[in-house]
């Protein structure tokens, strides 16, 4: 590499063909960098588009007026291939289109010297077919950014690439301030193999009514943690974007569930491609009103007064926690009166780590405590309000327990279990009164994770699904409806995307750090599918994968070969001291 202004060498000069969402973010990051910048683009609106991103970045105080202005000094707007000539390396960041694609790198191969380095943003697209064409393939290379906010890029290698070629990129990479992770010419890559059968099966979701557009963005937000829902980052991506890439991703790989959904397909031949163009799954016009997911609003007058909970592990405590805090008074019923002050005693010292943290006042506790009691016998949940089932997710298990709720609560009670993926209908015909129950999946740790999943069988009464949604307001959660479906939203739409990144280990394309990595920094993600995994519990992830291939019979949902045998040989993840990483 020829060095960078600040070492007194030759200045190095970043050339950018296309100025779409990617293309304007490598310029952009590039001049902040200090890098000179050529691009070309012949389309005015787009041209004006890294105007407006240096302003953004100037109103989000991500850098002051004057930076930007210097940055925006150093980006040169070409009208003429020649001009890319002067550049060391050159990102082609056209659509998602092989014939587009290669009319750039062959335009660039005739205007550029010998030894400029030629860069492909194809995300789906074969990088050794790309580089044989272009008319110097030892001098082309992959440089994905699976987002404008990506904090890692993606070098793709192919076998025909020079190394020289390859550290190159590397290194404008790093001085752009982006991680590289180095891989081989894969259909997709690591980030849009697993990204984009997660957004076009969220399409898919949205499409079949199994959940509303705000209620699947909220879900992945606060039930993952995810910056931006998937119809919320398809916008930011571009529809027709995602449709050039998922058609690609299909052909290649023959998975008719990569084919783009209808919808999608529909909504890029009306023009509704995103941000870009103004709308798309939401509307980005001037007045227009756009929300991100239900408004939060008052509940009415709720007739919930008394909350039982049957159960003592884990989401047990948590929930009993969350109804005593919130001002329900709430009874804890284990199998025996032990268990059952057990969980209390749980619920105890978790409310005095909240009192540390300063999350809590002693009062607070106190009243918390005061408002919770333990019992092992279910004849103390006859006369409440609600009755939550919180025990081992296991079908015949939860049968059995509704059939003894239906015949000892209160006629009008509200029944509901916390499954995260087991049928609603059968647990509500089992009580003898389906219209009393509907599921409330709460994500662990309850006390902390805003999100409730509120999931009404063909047989719930309404007035209960409003019921249960006013009840989530009043205690400070989100409330999402869905439909009664295996994995509802979140983990149907997780799960697959976790045992894709197990297939790809397996494949041995790239470790489990280089995915967990690229996931995070180049996603946005705020753990790696690995660390998720392992924190979930491989046994668990294991058990939902099954649950979701039962529903849907199709090959490419079978869990994947080494979560099982991860399973079977005792490393379940952090709890027992080792899954995908040992922790002992």
């Amino acid at each position: 590499m020829n060095g960078h202004p600040e070492a007194g060498g030759h200045q190095e000069v970043l050339g950018v063909v296309g100025l779409g969402t990617i293309g304007c973010a490598l310029a952009r990051r590039a001049a902040l960098a200090g890098l000179s910048v050529i691009a070309l683009e012949p389309r005015v609106e787009a041209r004006t588009r890294i105007r407006q991103l240096f302003d953004s970045s100037v109103v989000d105080g991500q850098v002051t007026a004057e930076e930007a202005l210097r940055a925006s000094g150093r980006i040169r707007l070409a009208d003429r291939w020649e001009e890319l000539n002067a550049a060391d390396v050159v990102v082609e960041a056209v659509p998602e289109r092989r014939d587009t694609k290669v009319e750039v790198l062959r335009a660039l191969d005739r205007v550029c010297p010998p030894e400029t380095v030629l860069a492909t943003s194809a995300a789906a697209l074969s990088l050794s077919d790309l580089a044989a064409v272009s008319g110097r393939p030892g001098r082309v290379v992959g440089l994905h950014l699976a987002l404008p906010t990506a904090g890692l890029a993606e070098i793709g290698r192919t076998v025909m690439a020079d190394e020289s070629a390859l550290n190159r990129v590397r290194d404008v990479v790093r001085g752009m301030g982006l991680r590289p992770v180095t891989v081989g010419d894969r259909a997709g890559l690591i980030s849009t193999s697993l990204l984009f059968g997660f957004l076009n099966q969220a399409v898919t979701m949205y499409e079949q009514r199994v959940a509303g557009r705000d209620d699947i963005d909220a879900a992945m937000r606060f039930g993952c943690g995810l910056p931006m829902g998937p119809l919320e980052l398809l916008d930011l991506i571009g529809v027709d974007t995602a449709c050039d890439i998922l058609d690609v991703l299909s052909a290649r790989w023959g998975e008719p569930t990569l084919e783009p959904a209808r919808r999608l397909r529909h909504m890029a031949l009306a023009g509704l491609l995103g941000r870009k163009s103004g709308r798309g799954f939401y509307d980005y016009r001037e007045g227009a009103h756009r929300t991100s997911g239900p408004g939060r609003k008052s509940p009415g007058q709720s007739p919930i007064r008394t909350v039982g909970i049957v159960g003592s592990g884990t989401m047990a405590t948590g929930i009993s926690e969350v109804f005593a805090s919130g001002g329900l008074a709430t009874v804890i019923v284990g199998r025996t009166e032990e268990r059952a002050r057990s969980a209390r005693d749980s619920v105890a010292a978790s409310t005095a780590r909240a009192v540390r943290r300063g999350k809590l006042t002693e009062a607070e506790r106190a009243t918390t405590l005061e408002r919770l009691t333990q019992s092992g016998d279910p004849a103390r949940l006859a006369d409440c309000d609600l009755v939550i089932d919180a025990i081992a997710e296991d079908l015949d298990v939860k049968k059995e327990l509704f059939g003894k709720l239906g015949a000892l609560c209160k006629p009008g009670a509200l029944l509901a279990t916390t499954t995260s993926s087991l049928p609603v209908i059968e647990c509500g015909l089992a009580s003898g009164r389906p219209e009393d129950v509907l599921g409330l999946h709460f994500f662990n740790p309850a006390p902390l994770m805003r999100l409730v999943e509120v999931i009404p069988s063909l047989q719930t009464s309404p007035q209960h699904v409003q019921v249960a949604r006013d009840l989530c307001h009043r205690l400070g959660k989100h409330p999402v409806q869905c439909m009664d479906r295996p994995g509802f939203i979140v983990n149907a739409l997780l799960f697959p995307y976790l045992n894709g990144a197990v297939r790809l280990a397996e494949s041995h394309y790239a470790t489990t750090d280089e995915i967990d990595a690229v996931m995070k920094l180049g996603c946005g993600y705020p753990l790696g599918p690995f660390e998720l995994l392992d924190i979930i519990g491989l046994d668990i992830s294991l058990s939902i994968q099954r649950v979701l291939h039962d529903a849907d019979r199709h090959p490419g949902s079978l869990p994947a070969p080494l979560l099982g045998h991860l399973v079977a040989a005792g490393r379940a993840g952090r709890k027992t001291g080792a899954g995908f990483r040992v922790y002992r």
